[in-house]
């Protein structure tokens, strides 16, 4: 639990029901409350949230609450939002962002809704490119209680990647007491070693029984073990594991920590970097000789149609590095205005390798096998190789 000026994870959630139940009601009762509803930011644009102007809900609504937003009750409505701590912005699209007023409690609410995104890049393949992950359990090692136990476990896997590790994650139940599998390849011959999570409250220290449980399991499959807690341990434990002579390694937060720290500084934040100048020219040179899986397109703009293009430089399961590519105009209105136009893969894109054009984005595989990446403002998927409309007159 995160307490700011005595604002816990429970007070907040509370208030912002609250809220949500004052609004509901409110419009009910001016008969307004049609195909509307709260859904979170996290869930609204799948996207990382601001720690100093969080959102701390997303509202949908028909034409009917419009009076609420732009009609003859938008005074009363105002009024009420004010009176439970918060304000709003009328969003594209029907929806509505609801904002904390400024303060320790807008801080409170940032933390919140930070750790619930932390928590929804503990998955696989996400880790190399989203160094917050590491960044904020380096800071708050505390928060690794947080986690659920399947996550824990999770996290120490993606950890122990970076570290070089080739890494096996158990199944979750039935593993015999291994939750993680650890192979360093070494030429004088690979090393093995059996990792136990045990993410226990910090009153909570792990005991005897446990250690000797990895011992066993370590001493029949050859192998080095490990206990990784979110605790503690009791003097029988340690003074067991001492006997093993390094056989049995006993870790604590502090050291997951320590990894964190190590594992953040290797996942550098320019991302350009992580893709050589002369990878992107050779890709580059392949995706222009064909119709490509690589070359993304994302359409936007409210009452009016603008296009970016991006290739993939880098991609897992669930993440990806993408990279702005130039557009070219194809077709036009005379004015510059209206027309068709298309990305340019050619030397001049090479250009594009830098800093501030190459980004990450989050990858998902639909239900009928189209592939989009989602980069919290746009949502790109495979090019279909034709001219695309831009009309800028709104």
């Amino acid at each position: 639990m995160h307490d700011n000026n005595n604002y816990s994870d429970e007070k907040l959630l509370s208030e912002l029901r609250a809220f949500q139940h004052a609004v509901e009601q409110w419009a009910t009762k001016r008969d307004i409350w049609y195909d509307c509803g709260f859904k979170s930011y996290l869930d609204h644009v799948d996207g990382e949230p601001s720690e100093t102007q969080p959102v701390v809900c997303v509202q949908y609504y028909s034409s009917d609450f419009e009076l609420a937003v732009y009609g003859n009750l938008e005074g009363e409505f105002s009024e009420l939002v004010r009176s439970h701590g918060f304000h709003y912005e009328p969003g594209m699209f029907a929806n509505i962002h609801y904002y904390p007023e400024e303060g320790p409690r807008a801080l409170a609410y940032g933390r919140y809704f930070r750790w619930l995104w932390i928590c929804s890049l503990v998955r696989e393949d996400f880790a190399d490119v989203y160094e917050e992950l590491y960044g904020h359990f380096a800071s708050r090692p505390d928060d690794l209680y947080r986690l659920g136990w399947r996550d824990y476990e999770i996290l120490l896997a993606r950890i122990f990647q970076t570290q070089g590790f080739d890494v096996e994650l158990g199944p979750g139940q039935g593993d015999g007491g291994v939750d993680i599998r650890l192979l360093q390849r070494d030429p004088i011959g690979d090393i093995l070693t059996l990792v136990q999570a045990k993410k226990y409250a910090p009153r909570n220290k792990v005991g005897l029984e446990a250690v000797q449980a990895i011992t066993g399991a370590a001493f029949v499959e050859g192998a080095q073990g490990m206990v990784v807690t979110t605790s503690s341990y009791l003097p029988g434990a340690r003074e067991f594991a001492a006997r093993t002579s390094g056989r049995i390694d006993l870790k604590s937060s502090d050291n997951v920590a320590s990894w964190c720290r190590e594992a953040e500084n290797g996942i550098v934040r320019n991302k350009s970097s992580l893709v050589s100048a002369h990878a992107v020219e050779r890709l580059l040179l392949d995706v222009r000789q064909k119709n490509d899986g690589r070359i993304l397109h994302a359409s936007y703009g409210y009452n009016s149609t603008h296009n970016s293009f991006a290739v993939v430089l880098k991609e897992t399961k669930h993440a990806a590095l993408l990279m702005s590519l130039p557009l070219q105009k194809l077709t036009d209105d005379g004015y510059g205005q209206r027309g068709t136009e298309a990305p340019l893969i050619d030397q001049r894109a090479i250009g594009f390798h830098h800093q501030d054009t190459v980004w990450r984005a989050k990858r998902r595989v639909w239900g009928d096998g189209r592939v989009s990446f989602w980069d919290g403002d746009h949502l790109y998927h495979v090019w279909d190789g034709q001219p695309t409309n831009f009309d800028y007159y709104d």
